[in-house]
């Protein structure tokens, strides 16, 4: 049979484990407990024993046995006796308030003793209680034995014992009923959080664990779901976006591919023009569809996985290959290119990935500025000890209320209509920025320059390396 679910959770498992070790401690004190206090009412007792038998053999010193066994009768006749009996060598008795020594054998000459003898309480009942003694021999050979009543000590001992037990168990009681509460606490928080689990398998991704405010484990886990859920949310509406994009996007070059091919299939036929530079055009167009998919499936992998491969290398040999190679394209459009690079600095990233995000910058930076305007490379750190790439240009610049706009996919400004491109650029560039831990920075360039500007300036920042 199926124990119910909240005897199968976590919780209550743990509270049964804990009981249990309680019960054990609780057990292994209360035995030590007995132990140690029924031993001390035996030492106790075997000192008023001991005692009274030094008194007793100072009596027969002084005047033998029958001064002895006159002593015995009057002090069994007292008011709290002790168990008294005075026997001969061979064992017969000569006086005492109990009828045999419980010692075996009955003449050794030194012994002592546990028993249990019958008394008679205050009601008139007899009852069968715990006594101590101890019995020795004197010179003449008679045989003393001489004990107490131990009883009553050791029936508080057992009342004690009792309580504690009974206050253990009462423990273990309100700690099972504590720890089943629990268990239904925990079960409802799981369920809450299985429920969002089980509606995101359904597919609404707006479900979001309840954050109850007290700070514990669960809101961290219900917290970090809900971040979890709100990131696949946004990656989700990201690829729903991003085919939308692309299908609007791409159908314009599909379909002016598809009307090139047709048109010079049919011009070639009439032998109107070469169909080499028909299938020319028609390999540009394909390959500007393929340049756009490429940049999708790496903004898809960098956000997915990260950049791999990272490795910790000195960022200016960076910006010093793609100073080299952009200076020259610089020169054929008439700007000013210039590279502040500092050396001696340390990162870890994916140079391939870090060199396409800073080429992406340059070219857009190239492609905006006009001639006669200029672009500036710098790699430095900052005063916080991050590591900065920034591309400063006197092109027109994005207006501050498009920036957090413009690193969208397939996001195009009015301004770029007129250029190539699908909007694909500076998403990469904030995809790599964010696989490197770093982030993107868009802010207005140096101004007007040359009746042109303000510009922009575009900095990747990442964090040093170590």
């Amino acid at each position: 049979m199926r124990l119910p679910s909240l005897f199968r959770t976590t919780a209550f498992r743990l509270t049964l484990l804990f009981l249990a070790l309680f019960a054990a401690a609780a057990a292994a004190f209360l035995a030590y407990i007995y132990v140690a206090t029924a031993g001390e009412v035996n030492r106790q007792a075997d000192t008023e024993v001991q005692r009274e038998l030094v008194s007793l053999k100072t009596v027969y010193a002084q005047g033998g046995v029958d001064e002895l066994n006159r002593a015995i009768i009057e002090r069994a006749a007292g008011e709290k006796p002790f168990l008294y009996l005075l026997m001969k060598e061979d064992g017969e008795t000569i006086s005492g308030n109990i009828a045999e020594t419980p010692v075996e054998p009955k003449t050794a000459p030194e012994a002592r003793a546990a028993f249990r003898v019958r008394m008679t309480d205050p009601d008139g009942n007899v009852v069968r209680r715990s006594a101590w003694g101890r019995q020795v021999k004197f010179d003449q050979g008679e045989l003393l034995f001489v004990g107490t009543d131990v009883g009553e000590a050791r029936f508080y001992v057992i009342r004690l014992v009792r309580a504690i037990w009974g206050a253990g168990v009462l423990v273990i009681v309100l700690g099972l009923g504590f720890g089943l509460l629990l268990s239904r606490n925990v079960s409802r928080s799981m369920a809450g959080l299985n429920a969002v689990v089980a509606e995101v398998e359904k597919g609404d991704l707006h479900a979001r664990a309840r954050v109850r405010g007290v700070g514990d484990e669960y809101d961290e886990l219900a917290g970090g779901l809900n971040a979890m859920l709100d990131r696949l949310e946004r990656l989700m509406g990201g690829l729903r976006h991003a085919g939308d994009a692309i299908a609007h996007d791409l159908r314009s070059p599909l379909t002016r591919l598809r009307a090139r091919l047709e048109a010079a299939l049919i011009e070639v036929d009439r032998g109107e023009i070469d169909p080499t530079q028909a299938l020319e055009q028609a390999l540009e167009d394909a390959d500007g569809v393929l340049k756009t998919f490429n940049a999708v499936l790496a903004i898809s992998r960098l956000q997915a996985a990260g950049a791999p491969d990272q490795q910790v290398f000195d960022p200016a040999d960076l910006g010093t290959d793609i100073a080299e190679l952009y200076e020259a394209l610089c020169e054929d459009k008439a700007i000013d290119f210039k590279a502040e690079i500092a050396r001696g600095l340390s990162m870890r990233g994916n140079r391939e990935f870090l060199a396409q995000a800073l080429s992406n910058l340059l070219d857009n930076a190239i492609k905006y500025t006009p001639e006669g305007g200029a672009v500036m490379l710098r790699v430095r750190s900052r005063a916080s000890g991050d590591i900065e790439f920034s591309v400063t240009d006197t092109g027109p610049g994005v207006a501050e209320t498009d920036r957090a706009r413009v690193v969208q996919r397939f996001v195009r400004l009015d301004n770029s209509r007129n250029q190539p491109g699908v909007g694909l650029g500076l998403s990469l560039v904030a995809a790599v920025a964010e696989a490197h831990g770093g982030r993107l920075e868009l802010a207005e360039g140096p101004g007007s320059y040359q009746g042109s500007g303000p510009g922009l300036r575009a900095a990747l920042v990442f964090p040093p390396a170590g």
